[in-house]
């Protein structure tokens, strides 16, 4: 008798647990879908994350940079930079295997787009190359990653034209309110 009440116990109390624990991952994944509303983005209309950069904003094309749209940046910001890098250098070119391509910084935090082929209104940064300005991908030996990562800031930098990389990470290091990535894939010779 016993045991035949603990066994019926048993079946009610166990399909009360699942539920709740089934109540308990709706809830979880229900609040990452609220959170990925309100996440800052980076996206462009060139490309999506992962896929192939078209060859106009590569060293085999024009060599512009591509289109870029900013979305939820926190109310609180103040600035943004958005930093483009190749992490996929061959360390016979670069022994720390990064290339940045470029750094801009002291965007407005109201910036909603970058427009294709040109100088977005901030200050721009030294690339790996030396220069204040975009430079595409143009890798040397294989398919390469170009991140685009963008942060918002609860300042402006106080930072010259030219400043380098790590001069802005260094910086804005504790001041990062959010941030966001676009990843973009390029093989030079492919035509694309």
């Amino acid at each position: 008798m016993a045991d035949f009440i603990l066994r019926s116990n048993l079946t009610q109390v166990i399909p009360n647990v699942i539920q709740k624990f089934l109540l308990k991952i709706r809830l979880i994944f229900f609040w990452q879908q609220v959170q990925s509303c309100f996440m800052m983005k980076l996206t462009s209309p060139a490309f999506r994350e992962g896929e192939i950069i078209p060859s106009v904003y590569t060293c085999e094309g024009k060599n512009w940079n591509p289109p870029l749209e900013i979305e939820n940046v926190p109310k609180s910001a103040v600035s943004l930079v958005l930093i483009m890098e190749d992490p996929d250098v061959p360390p016979s070119v670069r022994s720390d295997r990064m290339w940045d391509h470029w750094v801009i910084f002291n965007i407005p935090a109201s910036e909603k787009k970058i427009k294709e082929n040109s100088t977005p209104p901030g200050i721009q940064g030294k690339n790996t190359s030396g220069k204040n300005q975009y430079e595409g991908p143009c890798p040397p030996d294989r398919e390469h990653r170009y991140f685009f990562n963008l942060y918002a800031l609860n300042k402006s930098l106080d930072l010259k034209p030219g400043a380098a990389k790590a001069q802005v990470e260094h910086a804005m290091k504790d001041h990062i309110l959010a941030s966001a990535k676009l990843m973009g894939r390029y093989e030079k010779g492919r035509g694309y």
